[in-house]
């Protein structure tokens, strides 16, 4: 079993109140320096009457209300962007000439942010991190890593320079290539490892026989690193993918460049480590999603997860509510007994939907469904007939059922479905089977909802 290292080794051999010690020093300078350098954040501190020099560690912080969302980023950076000719937000603290590296937000819900910009001191301490993550999933000095993801002002670029940190080798594909170029590469090289989205790694298992002439598996691969979808949380498409190549598959993430985890080396999902909590506070600040209102961060704790910066020089964030809804993991990891904050993603605020008064969401939903294959390919689309998050009932479904599922065996499959979908998220949908191979496949996100309206 490999084991799992904090990114700071000094916090391998800390107690946890002395992490918790030494967060609380981290908060007040990363306050103070934001309250200085930020015409934005002394605007919101004192919209909300705080002095930060009352801030004097975690808990001061947690009764904070948030002051950051994602459509407060965007509102920043028109300002800027009229005011001071710069796309990177009101909340820059650093002068131009320093920044090393900007990347966008994939904009799936809205205009592009430039959350991922960053000094070099940011890249190196961030880097660090990202590296370590590598090196607790295994990933070794010299190994090559087929990386396809959208490349250049993108918010995964920043994995390249872990990846490089840590040793290894990047092969980086801009997964908007296409499909063929990415498999006939990996043929071609021969990677130790691959890295994308959970959605993107099936579909070039699909798609290999035909475009390569072998099966993925026979790639050799020892290992996918997984991000972008919560897919790979899902058992049953965490089996499946782990089948299909023959390698353990790995779940990381880097949200807005803060909360650096990974999933270890278990055929059980046991949440996203959180090995860097000299940067951020996000494990430990969590709020409902709905209300606003602070959550205890107690062992099995579900809320919007709320990022503060600890050492960023950039663009710092401040309680800042990006949008995940994750359960937090308290215990020892029953895996790796790791002993840090672990987390599980539950959804995206902004996907959440209401129905008859129930949050529901897109992955709660998509793991329910992929439990029935192989009657099912586990593709399916939730129909929207109304903008969200308010759906009045019954919620549509459209699901893609495997090849080998006859079309006598789907109204059995269909009440199946619906039972398990009640029993578990108090749903009662209204379920469209369709054929295999009808939804199309992207190369990046893959989307959940068909809007028709």
């Amino acid at each position: 079993m490999i084991t799992t290292n904090y990114s700071d080794p000094a916090n391998n051999t800390r107690s946890g109140d002395e992490i918790r010690a030494m967060q609380d020093r981290l908060i007040v300078r990363q306050l103070a320096y934001c309250h200085e350098r930020s015409p934005f954040f002394r605007e919101r501190f004192a919209a909300h009457g705080i002095d930060p020099r009352d801030i004097r560690g975690l808990e001061d912080l947690r009764a904070m209300p948030v002051l950051m969302g994602k459509d407060d980023e965007r509102r920043s950076a028109e300002e800027s962007r009229e005011k001071l000719g710069h796309p990177f937000g009101m909340h820059l603290c650093a002068p131009l000439e320093d920044l090393h590296l900007t990347a966008t937000t994939s904009g799936t819900t809205g205009v592009p942010t430039f959350s991922y910009t960053f000094s070099r001191d940011d890249i190196d301490r961030l880097s660090g991190a990202i590296a370590t993550r590598f090196r607790n999933i295994g990933v070794q000095p010299g190994q090559r890593v087929l990386f396809c993801f959208a490349l250049g002002i993108y918010a995964t670029t920043i994995s390249l320079f872990g990846l490089r940190k840590a040793r290894a080798l990047p092969i980086d594909i801009d997964a908007r290539a296409g499909t063929e170029v990415m498999l006939r590469m990996a043929a071609l090289t021969r990677p130790q490892w691959l890295s994308c989205t959970p959605s993107l790694a099936e579909y070039l298992a699909a798609r290999a026989p035909e475009i390569i002439g072998m099966e993925i598996g026979d790639l050799g691969l020892r290992g996918l690193i997984l991000t972008g979808e919560s897919w790979a949380t899902i058992p049953g498409v965490k089996a499946r993918i782990e089948e299909t190549y023959g390698a353990r598959a790995y779940d990381v993430w880097t949200p807005a460049g803060h909360a650096s985890g990974h999933s270890c080396d278990s055929e059980a999902y046991h949440g996203l480590h959180g090995i860097a909590p000299e940067l951020c506070t996000s494990y430990q600040d969590l709020i409902d999603p709905v209300t606003r209102a602070p959550v205890d961060p107690v062992h099995g704790a579900i809320g919007e997860m709320v990022h503060t910066s600890l050492q960023r020089e950039a663009c710092p964030t401040i309680k800042y509510a990006y949008g995940d809804i994750v359960q937090l993991l308290l215990d020892e990891c029953p895996s790796c007994g790791f002993r840090g904050p672990r987390v599980k993603l539950v959804g995206r605020s902004d996907d959440m939907l209401i129905v008859k008064g129930v949050n529901v969401y897109p992955a709660a939903i998509k793991s329910v469904v992929s439990e029935f294959a192989p009657a099912v390919t586990g593709d399916m689309r939730i129909v929207l007939n109304a903008p969200p998050p308010t759906v009045l009932p019954p919620l549509g479904l459209r699901i893609e059922h495997a090849p080998e599922t006859g079309a006598g065996d789907l109204e059995d499959l269909g009440r199946r479905i619906a039972a398990a979908l009640h029993r578990t998220l108090k749903i009662n949908p209204q379920i469209e089977f369709v054929p295999p191979g009808t939804f199309e496949k992207a190369t990046r996100k893959t989307p959940l909802f068909e809007r028709r309206y």
